[in-house]
This record gives structure tokens, sequence and C-alpha cells, in this order.
């Protein structure tokens, strides 16, 4: 499918477009600025844009007031309808947030609850005891996501909230013409909603693609052919600064074993979970990198490893911001303009490579020599190998291998080495090999 050989690219719509505060209802920049980062996209090797939150909101986007109505400090409907269509000219898919466990207070079905209680007909869209309170003194008690009360979780075993989610997603799939949607939180989604919208997303849509956010557990609860396509990789974006950070590849090394070897019970052999380095939720690679020469290194780690890559916008040119305090806004800033740098060079040339391999897309693993420093592993598919090698050390290593070949194409160059049974790995460097 196309998204299991796309290079996905982060946007936070709130955020990119100075939006990101109460609800004024104050557009500062609009959306469609975005078209003037094509060109950026493009050299960068993006196939594909994942939007944040881009609907009507309270606040931060994953508070929803309206799932129809693009958010009035973005834009307007029509200004992202014709920014997808200049995405989908430029051959870059689009998938957008669906925010569908919670609502913000604002939500219009809430608020009539606030306004007639027991007599509203949507009543029975929330959790609610109207023998208890809020913390907000609505005369009533309901439930928030993670007891966050601005936060109004849905009743998602409620065939009407259904119905209604169902339809806005076909409004996104008719009006805006999308590709696909992450699912916010969908570790908390009930499992019978995922299996629904699969089965109407696959019918709205040839190729549709529906990826789910998840941090820990088994993601095979939730990708599998009656449910999502992948889900987010958090134990292995965990494992990849940490094995950087601490000298220690042997972290990264053992999930991707645990969950893309050939041994039985290897957990997700042949399904493409979607990678990442940062994203809007966690400090930004550069802020988080112990030593900044790990930076190309890690990213061309999550490229070659199994899986489909995304990029956060900003960070592919080395910007940096920490979590923490309740500024989390700095990871998710409104740039002027679009960055090339080193850095930029060397990701945009790793994707050249990406692009231009199946077995990077769809290639099994093999693990060839692990240190505490150094990493390299082999993907195939239909004949074609890569040999990825990574050197985390301050020291040249030569990483001693049996090749199947003498010479093989160096991805990043372009040019043809003679290996002779053994990679000379420069400090701080990795190489990405064809047919070795």
């Amino acid at each position: 499918m196309w998204y299991d050989e796309a290079v996905f690219y982060q946007v936070y719509p709130l955020g990119f477009c100075d939006g990101l505060r109460d609800n004024d209802g104050v557009m500062r920049r609009c959306i469609s600025e975005l078209e003037g980062w094509i060109p950026h996209l493009k050299k960068t090797g993006v196939d594909a844009v994942y939007f944040s939150p881009l609907f009507e909101s309270d606040y931060h986007g994953y508070d929803t007031r309206d799932y129809r109505l693009i958010d009035k400090r973005i834009g307007t409907n029509d200004d992202f309808v014709r920014l997808v269509k200049t995405l989908h000219n430029n051959e870059i898919k689009v998938i957008i947030d669906g925010v569908f466990n919670h609502v913000g207070r604002g939500f219009f079905a809430f608020k009539d609850v606030c306004l007639k209680k027991w007599e509203s007909q949507y009543k029975d869209w929330f959790n609610i005891n109207f023998d208890g309170d809020s913390p907000y003194n609505d005369g009533f008690w309901y439930e928030g996501w993670e007891g966050y009360y601005n936060l109004v979780k849905l009743n998602l075993n409620n065939p009407e909230v259904v119905d209604y989610l169902i339809e806005s997603v076909r409004g996104w799939i008719n009006e805006f013409d999308i590709d696909g949607i992450r699912l916010d939180v969908a570790y908390c989604l009930n499992r019978g909603f995922m299996k629904r919208l699969r089965y109407e997303t696959d019918r709205m849509k040839k190729d549709f693609f529906l990826v789910g956010e998840m941090l820990h557990g088994d993601y095979n609860q939730i990708v599998n052919d009656e449910m999502l396509h992948s889900a987010t990789n958090y134990e292995c974006y965990k494992g990849l600064y940490s094995s950087f950070n601490s000298m220690n590849m042997f972290e990264i090394a053992h999930s991707i074993e645990r969950q893309y070897g050939k041994e039985p019970w290897c957990l997700y052999t042949g399904k493409h979970l979607f990678t990442f380095v940062d994203n809007h939720d966690v400090s930004r690679i550069a802020s988080v990198l112990n030593v900044k020469e790990h930076l190309p290194l890690i990213y061309a780690l999550m490229f070659g490893m199994p899986g489909i890559p995304c990029i956060y916008y900003g960070s592919e040119w080395g910007s940096e911001a920490v979590k923490g305090g309740d500024n989390d806004n700095i990871l998710r800033p409104a740039f002027d303009k679009p960055e090339y740098n080193e850095l930029t060079e060397t990701i945009s040339n790793i994707s050249r490579a990406y692009h231009g391999c199946r077995a990077l897309c769809y290639g099994d693993y093999t693990k060839k020599l692990l240190t505490n420093r150094q990493y390299v592993f082999k993907r195939e598919c239909d004949g074609e190998k890569i040999l990825v090698a990574i050197n985390a050390d301050n020291n040249p290593y030569t990483a001693y291998l049996d090749t199947e070949c003498a010479t093989a194409v160096n991805l990043i160059t372009g040019e043809s080495e003679d290996l002779s049974g053994k990679i000379e790995l420069p400090a701080y460097s990795f190489r990405i090999y064809k047919n070795i």
C-alpha cells in the first residue's frame, strides 16, 4: 500500500498558525501557508503530511467543539480543501487527527446537557451521573479522559455517537479528500468502534490509512485486519534515543529483534508500525540527545529499521525544545519558514535511499553485528539486500562481516565501494549499502 512506502511529515496546525491559545476565533496565520513549504517537503522526500487536530476546539485541538468545521484560528474549510488539493497535485497524501475518545466542554452536545440536564437528548452521549457534580459545578458528574475534565469522554457504546462520528469521517473524505486518519489515544478506544471505522472507511475510499496512537502493550490488539493498519511505535521511540544516550545499542536492537525478528515469538513481523524520533507530545530529539553528532545517526536508524518513518516539522533542521511545566507550546511553534541545513540534507539523502529500496520498506530484518556503540543489520526483500551500519562512537570502527558481494553501492553517495568483508566506519557515522 502507499503508506507502507511513504515518508510522513507531522505538522501541528494550531502551532504552525500561531493559534495555540484559548480559542478567540482570530486567525493570525492561515494553514494555506503550508503551500509555501511544498518545495521543502518534496526536497526532503515527504510523501504524506499528517496534520494534528484541525477542527474547531476550545484550546489545543484535542478538545473538539465541532468535528465538521476547520478551526477559525487556522482558516476555513475552503482553505483546507484548497491545501489538500495542492498537496495532492504534488503527489503528497494527507492524513488528519481523529479525536474520537473525548470532546471539549464547548462541544454542542455537551453544552446541551449542561443547559437541559436530564431533558437533554444528548445525555447518553457521555458517561454521566446526575447524583454527583464536576469540578466545574455543572450539577452532574461526567467522566473526563484520565481525570481531565476539560476533555469530556464520549460514550462509544452509544450507536448514535458512533453514527455521528462515522458521518463526520464521511464528510472529511467527501469534502477534503483526505487519505487517512491518525486515531488519538487509540489504546483507549472501544474496539467495536475501531472495527466499524475500518469497515466504513474501507468502503469510503480505496487504500484509506488508519494509524492509532499506542503507547505500551501489544500493538496487535489494534493493528490487525479488522481494525487499524498501523500504530505509533513508542517502544522503539524510547529505545532509539536511549540507546544513543546510554551508549548501549543493545537496547534498540532488543526491541527491533523482539518486534521484527525471525523467531516465532517475534510480534510484528510483516507489519508496518509508525516510527518516529519525536513528535508534538515529547521533547525535540535535538534537545534529547546528549551528543549532537548522533542526530543524523538516529535518523538513519529510524529510516533503516522496519516501519513507516515520520518527521516532526522543524526537527529536520535540528530545532530544539524541551517538554515540561505548563509551556508545552514551545514544542509546537510557528516557524517563519522552513530551513535546509546539513542535517536536513542528510535526512533528504536518507529519504531518497528509502524511496529507492523495497527492502527498506518491506524487507525482513537480520542482525549482523552488535556492540554497545555499533549496530549493523540487514534488510532483504525479493533479492534486494540492504545493509545499515551505525557507529555511535567518537572513534573509527572496522566492522568485519561476511558479505556476498565484494562491492556494494553506498546509497547516500551513490558510489560503489569495495567492502571485501569489512566496513570502515568513521567516528559518528552511518552507512547504507545496497546488494551487499
